[in-house]
């Protein structure tokens, strides 16, 4: 496509997103990537929260979370998802629809055992997206489970992270007068080439 240069040059729409993702650390204040990452229930209503994306691989967009969660639950059922990075300092935003795997492996351990201590208590003790009686209890809860696991928690088994392979990815800049810049990666499955078109704004 002759006019698709600049920042949306380029024959890899991963290679693109972790360049912009790159630019993004740069100039956001706070959590570069954080995305809104949206499900639907069993009834086919959404659902959507902030999640921080971990990792852009060669082929996927990989976060994670507690399986038995409202998202971890939805995700599991429907097996796809959308989210949508949106970085006002950079007047850009991606989007991304596709289907969704469990990485629940080694690269699951390593990434678990790789964040702070509290932060892998607080993974064992959070029911999470059950209701809690207080602050307090899950506090308690942290404290009685540091005791229990030791220094160095294994990752528990309702834990872990999702794959996302897209089917889609709209790489969106904004323009003057409204007239943005939006082009859009799409294919039926992963095994197929990538389509690209230029949406109007």
């Amino acid at each position: 496509m002759s006019d698709r240069g600049g920042i949306f040059a380029g024959d890899d729409p991963f290679a693109i997103a972790k360049e912009w993702l790159s630019a993004a650390q740069k100039t956001e204040i706070n959590d570069p990537n954080a995305i809104a990452l949206a499900t639907v229930d069993d009834s086919g209503m959404p659902n959507v929260r902030m999640v921080l994306l971990k990792e852009i691989e060669d082929a996927a967009f990989v976060f994670y979370t507690n399986y038995e969660s409202q998202k971890g639950q939805e995700l599991i059922a429907s097996g796809k998802s959308a989210f949508v990075l949106h970085w006002k300092s950079l007047a850009r935003q991606i989007r991304v629809r596709g289907t969704v795997s469990k990485e629940d492996g080694p690269i699951a351990d390593a990434y678990f055992k790789s964040r702070s201590l509290q932060s892998r208590l607080g993974a064992w003790a959070s029911h999470q997206s059950q209701p809690l009686s207080s602050r307090g209890a899950l506090m308690a809860e942290v404290t009685k489970l540091s005791v229990q696991k030791g220094p160095d928690p294994k990752r528990p088994p309702f834990w872990g992270g999702f794959r996302i392979v897209p089917t889609e990815i709209e790489f969106w800049s904004d323009g003057a007068f409204r007239l943005h810049d939006r082009f859009r990666w799409s294919r039926k499955n992963e095994n197929e080439d990538w389509e690209i078109k230029r949406l109007s704004p």
